[in-house]
């Protein structure tokens, strides 16, 4: 069985599964998932907008998070319209913007060439330690993982 909260899983509603995953856990893909139709502010907002309404709080915290990203003069710009670095940026801030106690990062760095690749991790890395979140980072890149605290490895579906 899983508990949350002291609490079993299967017996909370999926409404309040979702609200406890939205504010518990922020995500970073290795492939974005941003929506395209709209811009990098309203995808950065997105997880609040699902949590609740949007105000003024919410409004100054995506502010302070494409800023911290690098993105502050980018952030009314389409994904299509923003590198790949950009728009890992985004997705990093985004995963961010509900103050999450968890971030999962699944390969965030396999669509980057070497040098962006390496500044999302610092990014990651450095903004987890500010916001006192937890990064659980997938990869298959032995100098990533190595700047991290903790490493466990995988082998053949067996933890090493």
């Amino acid at each position: 069985e899983l508990f949350w909260g002291g609490e079993a899983a299967h017996r909370l509603s999926l409404g309040e599964l979702t609200r406890r995953r939205g504010r518990f856990l922020g995500m970073v893909f290795q492939s974005y998932y941003l929506i395209p139709e709209i811009d990098a502010r309203a995808n950065v907002l997105m997880g609040a907008r699902m949590l609740g309404g949007i105000g003024a709080a919410e409004r100054d915290r995506v502010a302070a998070l494409l800023d911290r990203v690098g993105l502050a003069e980018r952030g009314h710009h389409l994904p299509a319209h923003l590198s790949g670095g950009e728009r890992q940026r985004v997705a990093v801030a985004r995963a961010l913007m509900n103050r999450p106690a968890v971030i999962l990062a699944d390969e965030p760095t396999g669509n980057l060439d070497e040098r962006t690749g390496d500044e999302v991790i610092r990014l990651l890395l450095e903004v987890c330690a500010e916001e006192r979140a937890a990064l659980v980072l997938v990869t298959h890149n032995p100098a990533h993982a190595a700047k991290t605290g903790r490493q466990l490895f995988l082998h053949e579906g067996r933890l090493a």
